[in-house]
């Protein structure tokens, strides 16, 4: 009987492995199965081009040669449009107009940039097959007929570069909440650190005023659709909208001790904000993402980093007592020229480029940050993923306009270097230009 009992516990076991090593076989056939499945005729030959306003865009020509894997005779041409932003909606207009071609969502609703619009195909019709899902709702564009003429391929956010190797050096934590930014400020100077914090200040876009305040001004008005509406239309009374920000920055340059007079001898806000921050001396530079995205090109080119390299990082900044928020902005989208001799072709690329995988993939190329829902692949955007759903922001989803925009990037400007009070900042609003 024991030996009836013994075989049979044996076949039973061996029946399990067998079914376990079933199991895995067919998750690991499931899974060959999945990804990217040409639709079209592979042998297809055609040309396929897109427009954009970069110099050069070697990350999109990556996936070129990732997507002539599938159709190895469908030739894909980058071209780059001067004064792309003026000059875009005469080249869909022409007669040699581009079949793909970069957009931006603040275009939408305004005239001047009507053709851009006008042009694209409704990206959200299911029978393109682009999977959406894999982006960042909160980014994707709003419109009022409820189509979708754009799709993010990269985002972008404010936040601060972080010299990791200090941090470690000195025994002291990134910040994460406001007072431990104002205190670990305090802490590196008394460890002879003159500048622990700086950044660009020459100009209001994408200077230190805008890039601490912007995520926090949103946080301000995110649940207001009044206050929204208001500082849209520009009504002078939305200015008081403001206040909490312009008073913000006031106590953050004083309780902080950025030097500005350091900070605007940054010339500007992309190569010389990243050499300074590899001259090793400071701890934190706030900048954008795109900023970011120039800087491993560009540890080659400073000797001080050379000579004395270290790690480095990038994170939200943290204004709030609660925590930092992640402001999260489309960078760059893609439109698909619904009057181009390519539709199909053009489209079984963008299916082909909206997916996490290849989203993910460009976005590392080019340095940028992806608009895919996870960002844990890239350790240079990993902290804006641990922020929490509550703290993410979007001027999409909160519905400002870029001109509501413009003039809280003047206001707190205008305050933070101290040449209007907040009363009078508050007052003007409406009256800003760029």
């Amino acid at each position: 009987m024991k030996i009836m009992r013994k075989m049979i516990c044996v076949f039973l076991s061996l029946m399990m492995i067998l079914s376990l090593a079933a199991c895995g076989s067919e998750k690991q056939e499931v899974t060959a199965e999945v990804g990217f499945k040409p639709s079209l005729d592979t042998s297809t030959s055609c040309n396929i081009r897109i427009a954009g306003g970069y110099d050069n865009f070697e990350a999109l020509e990556t996936e070129f040669d990732r997507f002539n894997k599938y159709y190895p005779n469908v030739e894909l041409v980058y071209t780059k449009v001067d004064d792309y932003n003026n000059m875009i909606g005469t080249v869909l207009d022409g007669k040699d107009a581009p079949d793909i071609y970069v957009n931006y969502s603040w275009m939408y609703g305004r005239e001047q940039y009507k053709s851009s619009i006008d042009h694209a195909e409704n990206l959200a019709d299911p029978a393109l097959g682009l999977d959406l899902n894999c982006i960042r709702g909160n980014i994707l564009l709003n419109t009022d007929d409820g189509t979708l003429p754009m799709v993010p391929v990269f985002s972008n956010t404010y936040g601060m570069l972080v010299n990791q190797s200090i941090f470690e050096k000195e025994g002291l934590n990134v910040p994460t909440t406001y007072q431990e930014l104002i205190d670990v400020c305090k802490a590196f100077r008394e460890k002879g650190y003159e500048n622990p914090l700086m950044g660009f200040s020459k100009e209001e876009t994408t200077s230190i005023y805008t890039l601490t305040m912007y995520p926090f001004f949103c946080g301000t008005v995110a649940d207001d659709e009044e206050a929204v509406k208001k500082l849209n239309s520009l009504d002078s009374s939305a200015g008081e909208y403001l206040r909490p920000s312009l008073e913000k920055i006031n106590r953050f340059i004083g309780e902080s001790g950025v030097n500005l007079d350091e900070c605007d001898k940054i010339e500007d806000n992309y190569d010389a904000v990243i050499l300074r921050f590899f001259e090793g001396d400071i701890p934190m530079m706030t900048c954008s993402g795109d900023t970011v995205s120039g800087t491993k090109k560009r540890e080659s080119r400073s000797e001080a980093f050379i000579a004395n390299p270290f790690t480095y990082t990038f994170v939200p900044v943290p204004m709030s007592d609660e925590g930092a928020s992640f402001l999260d902005m489309s960078n760059l989208q893609f439109s698909v020229n619904k009057d181009g001799l390519n539709p199909d072709m053009a489209n079984e690329f963008m299916r082909f480029l909206i997916t996490s995988e290849e989203l993910n993939e460009m976005a590392k190329n080019k340095g940028l940050m992806s608009p895919t829902k996870d960002l844990s692949f890239n350790t240079m955007y990993a902290a804006f993923g641990n922020v929490p759903e509550s703290r993410i922001l979007s001027p999409e989803e909160i519905g400002l306009t870029e001109d509501a925009v413009i003039q809280m990037r003047q206001a707190v400007y205008l305050v933070g270097t101290g040449e209007m009070t907040v009363d009078e900042a508050v007052a003007a609003y409406g009256t800003f230009t760029k």
